[in-house]
């Protein structure tokens, strides 16, 4: 999913990691029901532990607002700035599936499968052929415990906090959270004029805001 982006942050001289989640991308093996959003938490903070990262800007797109929202909770003497690419902004107690609208939420967990199928590419906005094809190889079923479980945080993390926008699409579920950071003093905000998947069709704008935080 980052491919496009990581090496031009590498480029600029950036050390750039980006940890697959249990049961997703080439972990997809590894998927079980139990598969929940603590798991997902504990493979960042692992990857933290075990890289001897610090002084990180940590970066979550779309669901991984809610993983990079707990791991700064838990390790917020590694990270320097947090940064929501599109993202969820979850408060203490929440469920990705709280921060949906009703209809979303139904959709979602319709049915008894212990896997969620993801949204199409069309309903976040993309258009070009050639990226849906693209993105279509990377995506695929994620464990519905990651939606239902609500997050635990104790507000440990103090520090800079960014939100970037993808303005280029409608409807999205993203934009109450971007009109959050808008107006709150406390965050830096920015904006970028795509869908759903900046890191895929605006890289190098990307990686220019990331930039400025690295």
């Amino acid at each position: 999913m980052w491919a496009r982006l990581a090496p031009l942050l590498r480029e600029a001289g950036c050390e750039v990691y980006t940890p697959s989640l249990t049961g997703i991308g080439e972990r997809v093996h590894l998927a079980t029901a139990e598969t929940d959003l603590s798991t997902h938490i504990h493979d960042v903070l692992n990857t933290l532990r075990y890289e001897a990262l610090t002084d990180i800007v940590l970066v979550g797109h779309s669901y991984g607002g809610m993983v990079v929202t707990g791991v700064a909770d838990q390790a917020p003497e590694r990270v320097a700035t947090l940064v929501y690419l599109d993202a969820f902004v979850p408060q203490n107690n929440q469920a990705l599936a709280d921060l949906l609208s009703a209809e979303a939420r139904a959709a979602m967990l319709s049915g008894s499968d212990w896997r969620i199928a993801p949204r199409t590419p069309q309903m976040q906005g993309m258009t070009d052929p050639e990226e849906i094809a693209w993105i279509a190889e990377r995506r695929g079923f994620q464990p519905r415990k990651t939606f239902t479980q609500p997050l635990s945080v104790a507000g440990r993390y103090r520090g800079p906090r960014v939100y970037v926008y993808s303005g280029g699409y409608a409807p999205s579920s993203f934009t109450r959270f971007a009109a959050n950071a808008r107006s709150d003093s406390a965050w830096a905000y920015h904006e970028l004029p795509t869908h759903h998947y900046p890191q895929v069709s605006m890289p190098r704008e990307t990686a220019v805001l990331l930039l400025k935080y690295a």
